[in-house]
């Protein structure tokens, strides 16, 4: 078994990924949505978190991308650039998703200095936004980004075309597909609904008007 499968099996199992096509979620955006994903379950299991660890060096390796610092996105993203930049021993920062409002009004916590290459940790990736933003503000302040990493990604086409627009590319331990098979194979995931989640991967936010819901 792949990490990518060993992921999408305990994120299955602990709840990390819900699957519920008849009776959909809520997400932030106020979208209902037939996946939900919470990878701050993952945190909860030294070997879940040793797995994502593991993930991300393998995603570095197929990449071949020199790295000086990992920058972790607020929150979710934190933890893992933490374990990643210890293993590779480099330095770690973080990014906020708005400047502080008080002390120096940062929106970089660490030490950024000019033209270093920054790998940038996300926990998620829907539309891409919180990572796009990070990326950004990383470049603005001077680093040098071309790559972000993320535990799994919903594969949705807005955050592909983010991702082109600012030249960066976006790698994902777990993929969509991945998590379906998985999902068929150890969740007993029906026919139905197996088709229900690719048509809406292609128009999520679409979906849940087109179903009635």
């Amino acid at each position: 078994m792949t990490i990518a499968e060993n992921i999408a099996q305990v994120a299955l199992e602990i709840g990390a990924i819900r699957i519920n096509a008849r009776e959909p979620f809520t997400w932030a955006s106020g979208y209902k949505m037939p996946l939900y994903n919470d990878n701050r379950l993952l945190l909860g299991n030294a070997g879940h978190r040793a797995l994502i660890a593991q993930g991300f060096q393998d995603l570095l390796k197929k990449c071949a991308a020199e790295v000086d610092v990992i920058a972790g996105t607020a929150t979710a993203g934190i933890p893992h650039a933490t374990t990643l930049a210890d293993q590779l021993q480099v330095p770690l920062i973080y990014v906020r998703s708005t400047a502080k409002s008080h002390g120096m009004g940062n929106k970089i916590e660490g030490v950024l200095n000019q033209s270093q290459r920054v790998l940038v940790i996300e926990d998620l990736v829907s539309t891409g936004g919180s990572a796009v933003d990070a990326v950004t503000a990383i470049r603005e302040a001077g680093g040098i980004v071309d790559h972000c990493f993320s535990i799994f990604s919903y594969g949705f086409p807005e955050a592909t075309e983010k991702f082109k627009s600012i030249s960066c590319q976006i790698h994902s331990i777990l993929i969509f597909s991945e998590l379906l098979r998985v999902a068929q194979s150890t969740q007993n995931l029906p026919p139905d609904d197996f088709e229900t989640l690719r048509s809406w991967q292609e128009a999520p936010f679409k979906w849940a008007e087109n179903k009635g819901f």
